[in-house]
Parts: structure tokens; C-alpha cells; sequence
């Protein structure tokens, strides 16, 4: 059965979706059965991995009103071991469409549960907000794994993000559990980064990732040419950086 991961931080430009489309692939190319679902209607992660979003019909929008199967619905990559639940802007009324739905909580979670034996990792990018379409992701997950950027205001809204988790566990999915917070776009020379990484590891202790994710130009370019980073520059620190972090989910470190 799968282990299921969510992304998720209501907190735009942490590198969310930089880390659910890399680490995703490091999981593939060890040759691990991954699936990434996006279920930001901004769809990034399919256009970080190359899938054209504007020429796709069917998404995960459809398969949540149940209106297509996610079998047949999901596309593969350029990763042999990769495949995603596209999604696209359509994903935005979602929202509205299943607000008088019964169960519109574990829409996702119905979905996931008839693909989990298909795959060893299924991977959920959430939009950055505290939406129906996060509380799905989070409602399906065994984990949720944080990406938290080293700045001054890192903390701010962490604490919402995890009221939000304990409300999921207590009322819909008492099996969810923070599998790790990942810190992101790490400077060594910024003492404000080194702040709050001692600030981070000392609140939290083994549930943060010992990898950190730095600031990386190549990690940055890596998307505009639809490609993850280890297709990029598999050499680059941001690349490497995610196969650790990957390494560090393979050997159970985390969840």
C-alpha cells in the first residue's frame, strides 16, 4: 500500500511545490512507484514536470465530481516511475461545487484509497490556503510533510497550519501525523537562516529533515524548461539536495 504524503503550508512561496514535484521524482528514479497529485488549481507541479495544462481535458477536478476515474485521468512523465494527477484552473470551483456535498471532506481520500495498491508513494501538492481542496489532502494522507523558507516570518502561520492538522485529526483522519518539516531556500552566510534553523530544530527536534534545501539557482530554472531538478542538473546542490531528502523518507526516518 502506498504512503501517502501531503505538501502543505497556507504560506505562498515556501517552495511547496518545488519540493512535492522534486521530491516526487527523487522517489521515482529509486525506482519507487510515485504518484504526485496536484490539487493547486495553479497547477505548477504539472508544468514543472512538463505536462501542458492547457491542453489537458480531463484533471483531478473531474475525477472529485465524479465525473472521470483517476485511472484514467492520470498521465505519466519523463521519469519511467512517475505519474501525476494533473490539475488545471478549473480546479478553482471545485470549492463551490462541493460545498453542499455530502462527505466533501474525503473526496480525496475515497480517490486515494482505490489507487494506494498501485503505488509505494503518492505524493499531494495543496494550494497555498487552508481550503476544502487542502483539507482533502489532508483527510487522505497518513503525513503531512511542511516546507518552511529560512526568514524572519517563518513561523507565521505555522501555528494555523498545525491547528488545522490537529482539527483534521480529531474530527476526519486520526491517522494523520507531521511526517517532517523540511527547511527551504537555506543560506548558510544569512544569520537570519541560521536563526531560524537553530529556532526550528530546537521547537520541533527529529521531525525536522537533517537535509535543508538551499537556495539554488538551477532549482529555480528547473521549471521554466518543464523538467524536475536531477533532469536539469542532477548535480546541482538543489537537486542533491532533494534526492537526501527522499533518502531520509526511504530509510524511514520521518512519518
Amino acid at each position: 500500500m502506498a504512503r501517502i504524503i501531503a505538501i502543505a503550508n497556507q504560506k505562498g512561496g515556501v517552495g511547496k511545490t518545488t519540493t512535492a514535484v522534486n521530491l516526487a521524482a527523487s522517489l521515482a528514479v529509486a525506482e519507487k512507484r510515485t504518484l504526485l497529485i496536484d490539487m493547486d488549481p495553479q497547477a505548477n507541479a504539472c508544468s514543472g514536470l512538463g505536462i501542458d495544462k492547457t491542453s489537458i481535458i480531463s484533471t483531478v477536478y473531474n475525477v472529485l465530481l465524479g465525473e472521470e476515474k483517476a485511472s484514467e485521468v492520470i498521465c505519466a512523465t519523463d521519469i519511467e516511475w512517475l505519474s501525476v494527477l494533473p490539475s488545471n484552473t478549473d480546479l478553482i470551483g471545485a470549492e463551490i461545487e462541493l460545498i453542499d456535498k455530502e462527505g466533501r471532506e474525503q473526496r480525496l481520500r475515497r480517490i486515494v484509497e482505490g489507487l494506494a495498491s498501485s503505488y509505494e508513494y503518492i505524493i499531494i501538492d495543496c494550494p497555498p490556503s487552508l481550503s476544502l481542496l487542502t483539507v482533502n489532502a489532508l483527510a487522505a494522507a497518513d503525513q503531512v510533510l511542511v516546507p518552511l523558507q529560512c526568514e524572519f516570518y517563518a513561523m507565521e502561520g505555522l501555528g494555523q497550519l498545525m491547528q488545522t492538522i490537529r482539527l483534521v485529526q480529531q474530527e476526519i483522519n486520526p491517522r494523520l501525523k507531521i511526517g517532517g518539516i523540511l527547511l527551504t531556500m537555506f543560506d548558510g552566510r544569512n544569520n537570519i537562516c541560521n536563526q531560524v534553523s537553530e529556532e526550528i530544530r530546537t521547537h520541533f527536534g527529529d521531525k525536522v529533515f537533517t537535509t535543508v534545501v538551499p537556495r539554488n539557482v538551477r532549482l529555480s530554472e528547473a521549471p521554466s524548461y518543464g523538467q524536475p531538478a536531477l533532469l536539469y542538473d542532477i548535480g546541482s546542490r538543489g537537486a542533491q539536495a532533494y534526492l537526501g531528502v527522499a533518502q531520509e523518507i526511504l530509510e524511514g526516518q520521518h512519518g
